[in-house]
């Protein structure tokens, strides 16, 4: 009866924030070994069930105000499709279940997503009102997941480069959304999210101009760095960077030209020049670190 309203709550769609967990054997050159794939698609299923169940927290914590929101007051719980003690045994039963899982899965990838879990209980309960503090904690987050995509797999390393690069990334997310929520709602906005009263436009558009900056940098550092050279044995991951760069300019037009930006997993997913950028830009990473030699004429052509 309440299993589909549960579902829902659960927030499948932003589940693609997950796919980050494949980074690491993406970049280590271990996407076509059966058995690090069948354990981080293992592991991708399991922070899936993790962030559904706290999403569920979240819209316990957060019944009251979601009622008052033009949008959140239409999600299952708030709108009392689900009593609050089902709601809350069901999230319950679901966090706890994966990361006892997570644990039997790889000990170092269990502590990870409890860290997780204990992370973003803490930021639903108080921590998202801190100014500041509460776009480094989604970072963060995101942080976790790509880290996990690694540790899952023992003898893969985490590169630091990649990490940096999903911080920045989220980073840059974060805050898109957090201008959104405050133009969208306006003179209601602190009413929703308290720490909204804290930031101003103004505020947002500097902190998005040096996180887009350091998100561009960081990667273009990392495909020109001598260790990512020396690491493939080819320059041509560079060849993704116009990628990068068109993916984040366009969500840039989206977000002030468009007034989206709210839900980057709606925009990642139903945005077409996003979404072929994407695959494109995927594309020449599989091409780039799997087989460099079909690209390096390119680059021999540009004199590069």
């Amino acid at each position: 009866m309440y299993f589909r309203p549960l579902i829902i709550s659960m927030r499948p769609r932003q589940w693609i924030k997950n796919l980050i967990l494949f980074a690491g054997i993406i970049f280590a050159r271990e996407l076509d070994n059966p058995v690090f794939l069948l354990r981080t698609v293992e592991a991708f299923v399991l922070f899936c069930l993790v962030s559904g169940g706290i999403y569920i927290f979240n819209d316990l914590f957060d019944y009251e105000k979601d009622k008052q929101h033009p949008r959140k007051r239409l999600r299952p719980i708030a709108a009392g499709e689900v009593p609050l003690q089902i709601a809350f045994l069901f999230a319950t039963m679901l966090v706890t279940s994966a990361a006892l899982l997570s644990i039997l899965l790889e000990f170092t990838f269990g502590v990870c997503i409890l860290i997780y879990i204990i992370m973003m209980l803490a930021y639903s309960r108080g921590l998202k009102k801190l100014v500041i503090l509460d776009i480094l904690i989604i970072s963060i987050g995101f942080v976790l997941r790509a880290y996990s995509g690694t540790v899952v797999n023992p003898g893969i390393q985490v590169s630091p480069w990649l990490l940096a690069c999903t911080f920045f990334l989220a980073m840059f997310l974060a805050l898109c959304k957090r201008r959104h929520e405050l133009i969208f709602l306006d003179k209601a906005a602190n009413t929703h999210r308290e720490v909204l009263e804290e930031y101003s436009p103004e505020f947002l558009d500097q902190m998005i101009a040096i996180v887009t900056s350091s998100t561009v940098v960081s990667y273009a550092l990392y495909t020109l760095s001598e260790e990512t050279m020396r690491k493939f044995g080819t320059k041509t991951l560079i060849l993704t960077f116009p990628f990068v760069i068109y993916g984040i300019l366009r969500y840039l037009y989206l977000a002030y030209r468009k007034g989206e930006g709210g839900e980057p997993e709606n925009l990642l997913l139903t945005d077409k020049p996003t979404i072929i950028n994407i695959l494109l830009w995927a594309v020449v990473v599989i091409l780039a670190v799997y087989s460099p030699f079909k690209l390096d004429l390119i680059l021999h052509i540009g004199g590069y």
